[in-house]
């Protein structure tokens, strides 16, 4: 059955009418399974064509039912983002549909809030932009262009004008100096004085995710903890032959394959017994060649139908004769995997990143987990805008994100490790690195595609 034929919004659905992702990863995956994601992953993705329907209608959904409440949330009238071609705001193509890929020349799109009336939307450009933003300017130059804008913004009179101006918040960021004088300038004085900075409003906007983009996330979290789950098996790992950097590159070429988009260089590391790892080291593991008996760790993300994973999972390669892994590292498995309830239990709506990280931590301290905390939003971009919680290298308060405070439908990668002493390797300690894409649904935190609770394991 093709994606064609069931329509675009049955995707989740693929994934367990293959037998694959979903169904197996929230106890992990192992052994035969690998083989059920490898073929759930190849008939779960959509080809490029039938994507812009399915990205379009999470994009229109959002346009009516999230901007309005977002921007009277904010306090803004009216935005407007303006984008030249090659400079594009950070925030333009999260609102524009496919297959738009650029600016063309200079483009703005106007949003003006006009209460019981809704939120018109125009471009003040020579074209339409698809059938979600009419054009309102007939052409001309570009001075034409400006004083259209003028004249459009002082026939509403909106008495706040949102732009994309912050100190703090890059995204949110977009207007570049050249185009904020043209823009004060073609307002005129009494209308340039109205204008705020929208970030508040960038930011809700992009950490907000929508009732369609929640059904369709677990799919793609899905398919990149697939990949995973193939790359960690005897299908791609031989000990004593395959190198970490081997299966990072598998990792890529994979993704690439299925034409899904890997926001940053997949990351292999491993670790083994007799190679010591730091209590203090915050990550601990080398490169090289994969052996039996060796920890595994990898690192990925990809970005799919606009929406941005990111995720950590533990693999083992077994030695002769086993057929799981020792039972001192399934028990830290175990320890992560607490690590994790603890750190979404301190999920509130309105805590702020920092008041969630110091919960967090002082509930593992109280457990005896010796653990780390570098948890991020999720959504149109990897290391999305949201609330921050902890960082690898400051696990104390982060001046103004880790201030953000939490709101309800909002993605995080759950991220951080936890450092466990091994019998089986002496006492040594293993660093055991977790990451899994979750949603904060306003009461709780659900993992969108389960989470790791067995080793990978390597026969």
């Amino acid at each position: 059955m093709s994606a064609q034929a069931v329509g675009w919004w049955w995707i989740p659905a693929l994934v367990l009418l293959a037998g694959g992702p979903l169904a197996a990863h929230e106890e992990g995956v192992a052994g035969d399974d690998q083989g059920r994601v490898l073929a759930a992953a190849e008939g779960a993705v959509l080809p490029q064509r039938a994507r812009v329907e399915a990205v379009n209608r999470m994009l229109r959904q959002r346009l009516d039912e999230l901007l309005p409440r977002l921007m009277r949330e904010s306090g803004i009238e009216m935005w407007l983002v303006v984008s030249r071609e090659y400079a594009e705001d950070p925030v333009y193509l999260t609102l524009v549909p496919e297959p738009v890929f650029a600016a063309r020349r200079t483009t703005i799109l106007m949003f003006h809030d006009r209460g019981a009336d809704g939120v018109e939307r125009a471009t003040v450009s020579r074209y339409d932009v698809g059938d979600l933003y009419r054009s309102v300017w007939q052409g001309g130059d570009l001075e034409q262009q400006w004083q259209r804008l003028g004249e459009l913004v002082r026939e509403r009179d909106p008495q706040t004008i949102g732009v994309d101006v912050s100190h703090d918040w890059p995204v949110a960021d977009g207007l570049t100096a050249s185009l904020r004088d043209r823009l004060l300038a073609a307002l005129g004085a009494e209308h340039a004085a109205r204008v705020v900075s929208a970030e508040k409003l960038v930011v809700r906007w992009l950490e907000t995710r929508s009732r369609l983009e929640q059904e369709v996330y677990p799919h793609v979290v899905a398919l990149a903890r697939g990949v995973i789950a193939e790359a960690f098996s005897d299908r791609v790992i031989t000990p004593g032959v395959t190198t970490t950097d081997d299966v990072a590159w598998y990792i890529r070429q994979r993704f690439a394959d299925l034409d899904l988009q890997a926001w940053f260089m997949p990351y292999v590391n491993l670790q083994r017994p007799g190679v010591a790892c730091d209590p203090d080291n915050p990550f601990c593991g080398t490169s090289g060649v994969i052996h039996r008996g060796d920890v595994l760790h990898t690192d990925v993300g990809i970005c799919y139908l606009r929406l941005c994973t990111d995720t950590q999972e533990m693999g083992y390669v077994l030695r002769p004769g086993e057929r799981q892994a020792p039972a001192g590292l399934r028990r830290a498995l175990a320890v992560g995997n607490r690590w994790q309830d603890v750190l979404t239990a301190a999920f509130v709506t309105g805590r702020s990143g920092n008041e969630i990280l110091a919960a967090a931590l002082d509930a593992a301290r109280a457990e005896g987990i010796r653990s780390m905390v570098y948890t991020h939003p999720l959504g149109f971009f990897g290391h999305a805008p949201g609330p921050t919680v902890g960082m690898w290298d400051n696990q104390g308060p982060t001046p103004v994100r880790g201030d953000w405070p939490l709101h309800p439908d909002t993605a995080y990668a759950i991220e951080g490790n936890v450092i466990v002493q091994v019998p089986e390797w002496d006492g040594q300690w293993v660093r055991i690195k977790l990451e899994q894409s979750a949603l904060f649904d306003g009461d709780a935190v659900r993992y969108l595609a389960g989470r790791q609770t067995r080793w990978h394991l390597v026969r």
